[in-house]
């Protein structure tokens, strides 16, 4: 499949229109002071967030392959006075390629990044890298068949194929996240 829809940042528009942020987020387990990974941050709504929750002795690392991207994080970041958001552009699908280190991570979420990705399992070998382990890892991805928002259908991959590729990296499935009719959740550990 040709990889049409890089750099597409489609969570921006439907973040105000679909999801429930502090309800998902909610779901998280966030605590004060944990670092946190947001590989496909986009324009940062989660980022933001997250950042919010856990205080300034915590950092969020906002990964996206588009400058412009962190650039929107960044000037978001500003705007709500949060200053604990680091900063990294990236190919996730190149192992090390955020240079956090190896077990660096409490806690990693991959939201609406799959989709757009050949290399899916690269994704997710890159987020099991840095997560520490026994720690949380949450994938938000696209749902196929739902039809209406988001890329078309054939981009979208089954969440159970989603939920087969992070088990062959032996990560442990614990539970879904309730998004939105859009999109499916789920949270594995290390």
């Amino acid at each position: 499949m040709e990889n049409v829809l890089v750099g597409l940042d489609l969570s921006s528009k439907l973040t105000n229109q679909t999801f429930d942020l502090k309800n998902i987020i909610s779901q998280f387990g966030l605590e004060p002071g944990m670092k946190i990974a947001d590989l496909g941050s986009g324009s940062g709504y989660f980022t933001v967030e997250m950042a919010k929750m856990i205080g300034d002795g915590g950092v969020v690392t906002a990964v996206d392959v588009l400058e412009s991207a962190l650039e929107t994080v960044r000037v978001r970041g500003v705007s709500a006075d949060v200053k604990n958001i680091h900063i990294v552009r990236a190919n996730l699908e190149v192992l090390g390629s955020t240079f956090l280190s190896d077990n660096s991570q409490e806690f990693v979420l991959i939201k609406n990044v799959l989709f757009q990705n050949d290399q899916k399992i690269r994704v997710i070998r890159e987020a099991k890298r840095i997560l520490m382990p026994s720690k949380k890892m949450v994938i938000i991805d696209w749902e196929k068949g739902t039809g209406g928002l988001g890329p078309p259908d054939e981009y979208r991959t089954p969440k159970e194929i989603i939920l087969s590729l992070a088990s062959s990296e032996d990560l442990v499935y614990e539970k879904d996240i309730v998004i939105d009719v859009y999109h499916f959740g789920m949270m594995f550990h290390k």
